[in-house]
């Protein structure tokens, strides 16, 4: 192999020459064994590319390896990786990739179809053809429902915590306080443990599930209080929450929403809460954004503003403090003429 591997950290590089290229790279992997795989599939691509040209015998697996090696998102690949194993890229259609997804997911709705089939599978893809293994590819979307989601409040979450309490939940109360405070997901949540969390400077450092990164939480004073109030030996390596997954959540969740005679909503609204609630609360949506873990502030403004139903707001248009652009001394200069007048 004409490729060499060397170490770079824990990690595992490759450079070198094949096919007339120079090829230098991650392959992702703090094993050797498979790192020498990984560049092996890389120099034979090189080649075959080089011989019969860009595609012709590229398969899914590995323009998958090279996907991961180039430290894309890995969230759902297993699947299409297993669903289409040594296919060539050249005869996965557009066709093929929806049926996929009917095939992976039979029961489920096109959100799901389109998050965890057509997008990263589209994905693995274009990555080769940026490599020039084969051509980009589009495929149609599978219809979304739009549905109406209902923030969760302070009122309503207060509500919750109140009533898991009286339940002898501690726990619960203190997720869903921490989930609408910080914005967390429910599977960020239930994955904190007690050396993510500094209670004394009011921290919290949550692993996105989504993106892969990981962001540092403020703890509002609530959230500090519930947090402090779980029983616990304060384990590092221990669960905060106590629930090993989101599916162990739902099954207390929805009880407490029963006794407390509140509306049935998702531990996903609290995260919705936190976003709608700092957008009315006139923080901006970057700010907004960032706080919450959102990657495109675009996301916050599509599927969390809510246009509010009280049509006099527009009094405020009026209210000097709060025009954007006005200097402390144009409020000052107005309020002394309402005062003359």
């Amino acid at each position: 192999m004409s490729l060499q591997l060397y170490p770079r950290g824990n990690i595992w590089h490759y450079r070198g020459t094949a096919a007339k290229r120079r090829l230098r790279g991650s392959t992702g992997t703090t094993d050797k064994k498979l790192a020498q795989r990984i560049a092996s599939e890389i120099e034979a691509a090189a080649w075959r590319s080089h011989l019969d040209g860009p595609g012709a015998h590229v398969t899914m697996a590995q323009a998958a390896i090279a996907y991961r090696s180039a430290e894309k998102p890995t969230r759902f690949l297993e699947k299409i990786e297993d669903f289409w194993k040594d296919t060539k890229l050249r005869d996965i259609k557009a066709g093929a990739i929806r049926q996929s997804a009917f095939d992976l997911y039979p029961d489920v709705k096109g959100a799901t179809r389109n998050r965890q089939v057509v997008i990263p599978t589209q994905a693995i893809i274009n990555h080769a053809a940026e490599m020039g293994w084969c051509q980009k590819i589009s495929v149609k979307r599978f219809h979304e429902e739009t549905k109406i989601k209902v923030p969760a409040t302070a009122e309503w979450v207060n509500s919750f915590a109140a009533q898991a309490e009286a339940d002898e939940l501690p726990h619960l109360a203190a997720m869903c306080l921490f989930m609408f405070g910080t914005g967390a997901r429910i599977g960020e949540a239930a994955a904190l443990t007690w050396a993510d969390i500094d209670l004394t400077k009011r921290k919290a450092g949550v692993n996105q599930t989504k993106t892969g990164h990981e962001r540092e939480a403020h703890l509002p004073a609530p959230v500090v209080s519930a947090l402090a109030n779980i029983p616990s030996n304060r384990n590092p390596d221990e669960l905060v929450f106590g629930y090993a997954s989101r599916g162990s959540v739902y099954k207390v969740w929805h009880h407490v929403v029963d006794r407390a005679g509140i509306e049935d909503l998702t531990p996903h609204c609290c995260r919705h809460g936190f976003a709608t609630t700092l957008l009315r609360n006139r923080i901006d949506v970057k700010t907004v954004a960032k706080l919450g873990g959102w990657k495109d502030a675009g996301i916050v403004l599509k599927h969390y503003a809510h246009a509010m139903d009280d049509p006099t707001i527009t009094e405020g248009l009026f209210d000097t403090n709060l025009a954007q652009g006005n200097t402390d001394e144009t409020v000052t200069h107005y309020k002394q003429k309402e005062k003359k007048s």
